[in-house]
């Protein structure tokens, strides 16, 4: 093609408009709960004033904002957003102070629930008769949309008013894998005794938490159309919003499940790096002995490359660091808890002294068990610690099949 060819196709190319527009999403499969709600259920607010629990996740398949949504219908009366960890907009790192504020856009007032205050308080709810949350949750016990859930719900029983949960799919499905948080270690980060892995959407688990442990609120949950219980995220044809700084999107939802919890025995999971949560490492660490032991445990779902990183942000920023990337090749079958249990007897067998596990530290708090830390330091194997774990998972996921919605 010649230069005047050339020109007078890109001359067209603009012409036509071709990049005033993008191209349209491809459709769904599933009709999420807010969808649900903007297209019928609204009217049973009947006037009544409404305050969404929301932030950057809660959209529509059309990736269009809760918010923008009801604002655009007259006759809901929306009174106040409600902001988790992170902020409202997702722009606060992990443990970040969120602050109250007046939206520039909407003109609404967002009310922190990650501030001085995680329970939405009387004056926060002054003209709020139902409160809608639409939040898109991971699946991890650990991950604090669904305490900020559960505070809203018991602040929705105290003070008279409804909860409506606008319901989203859980993104790695519904496999259970223990620990089940055992009373003593509940904290923001674990309130009831739910499995680690709980295998619940956000609905299930409201429902859970009103029913099974007493909150005792007036709760709607507005399912979704089209969902399946063996879905994983991938399968909804739904387009991920980064759900927090180090969940860019839905596949590291699986190795987040993993490593998310094995920081806490100073073992560094990618966070600081371009790949959070795909790392598994420290200081002076053999990478290919801990590929090669954790290889040969042909762990499902799951490969284990030798890597070396060196962290930019955070705690470990600039450390020269050596480890695994976990190459997360079938996440049907990944089992991320058990991975991570493989990963710390591993370390601890290779290097004893590099992990800090000789006293209670936050490694109880994060796992909502002991157990962990005792079996690593008997000594114990992999098999020996999950299978501690057998009973009390097996009976929450009896518990979670009389919760399911799909």
């Amino acid at each position: 093609m010649n230069r005047r060819d050339l020109l007078a196709t890109a001359g067209a190319f603009f012409a036509s408009g071709a990049l005033a527009h993008a191209a349209p999403l491809p459709r769904a499969k599933v009709t999420l709960g807010d969808e649900v709600f903007l297209r019928e259920t609204w009217r049973e607010l009947k006037g009544r004033g409404a305050g969404v629990i929301t932030n950057q996740t809660g959209v529509t398949s059309r990736l269009v904002s809760i918010v923008d949504e009801i604002r655009a219908n007259s006759a809901i009366r929306i009174k106040a957003i409600y902001a988790p960890e992170h902020g409202f907009r997702g722009d606060r790192t992990a443990g970040a102070y969120v602050p109250s504020y007046t939206d520039s856009s909407s003109g609404l007032p967002v009310y922190s629930l990650y501030g001085p205050t995680r329970h939405p308080s009387a004056s926060m709810l002054d003209g709020v008769d139902v409160l809608l949350f639409d939040i898109q949750d991971v699946g991890s016990r650990a991950y604090t949309f669904i305490s900020t859930m559960a505070y809203a719900m018991q602040s929705a029983k105290q003070y008279g008013k409804e909860i409506w949960i606008l319901d989203r799919p859980n993104p790695v499905g519904t496999t259970v894998e223990g620990p089940v948080l055992e009373p003593a270690f509940e904290s923001f980060i674990g309130l009831y005794p739910i499995a680690m892995r709980h295998g619940m959407t956000v609905g299930e688990l409201a429902k859970l938490f009103n029913d099974h442990f007493g909150i005792g609120a007036q709760l709607r949950v507005v399912r979704m159309e089209g969902y399946d219980a063996s879905m994983i995220w991938p399968d909804t044809g739904l387009q991920w919003v980064q759900s927090s700084p180090n969940i860019p999107d839905w596949e590291t939802t699986f190795p987040y499940l993993c490593t998310g919890l094995i920081d806490s025995a100073g073992v560094n999971n990618g966070t600081g790096f371009t790949k959070p949560f795909f790392y598994a490492g420290m200081i002076g660490l053999d990478p290919n002995s801990l590929a090669r032991r954790l290889n040969d445990r042909n762990l499902p779902g799951v490969y284990f490359r030798p890597a070396a990183w060196s962290p930019i942000a955070g705690f470990w920023q600039g450390k020269e660091l050596s480890g695994v990337e976990l190459v997360v090749y079938d996440p049907r079958s990944f089992l991320a808890i058990r991975t991570a249990v493989e990963i710390l007897v591993t370390v601890r067998d290779i290097s004893p002294r590099t992990i800090d596990i000789k006293k209670a530290t936050s490694l109880d708090r994060d796992w909502g068990t002991a157990s962990l830390r005792e079996g690593l330091v008997a000594g114990a194997s992999a098999n020996d610690i999950v299978n501690r774990w057998t009973a009390s998972t097996q009976d929450f996921r009896l518990l979670r099949n009389r919760y399911a919605l799909y």
